[in-house]
């Protein structure tokens, strides 16, 4: 954890965070940051994230996002062919 660190503000009130920070924090590109306002200043922390798989009309559907590059037609023809090999113990 890093304390005391003094982060320097553009002309917006946009402040980077440094990378060793959104990685341990799980921060990418698009993730929403809660700010709470204190008597002493203000604290960011990452918003609460709700489940990544919720069920729609009676089917699970994956609401966050995929890493770049994810195949998905590879991998559900991988899970297929793993399902597969198990039913016949090939």
């Amino acid at each position: 954890m890093l304390n005391g660190m003094t982060l320097k503000m553009d002309k917006a009130g946009r402040v980077i965070l440094p990378k060793p920070v959104r990685d341990r924090l799980g921060l990418r590109e698009g993730s929403n940051v809660q700010v709470l306002e204190t008597p002493d200043g203000v604290i960011l922390k990452p918003a609460e994230k709700g489940p990544s798989m919720i069920k729609k009309q009676g089917l699970w559907v994956h609401t966050g996002k995929l890493p770049p590059g994810f195949d998905i037609v590879q991998a559900i023809h991988d899970d297929r062919e793993e399902r597969l090999h198990k039913l016949t113990g090939q």
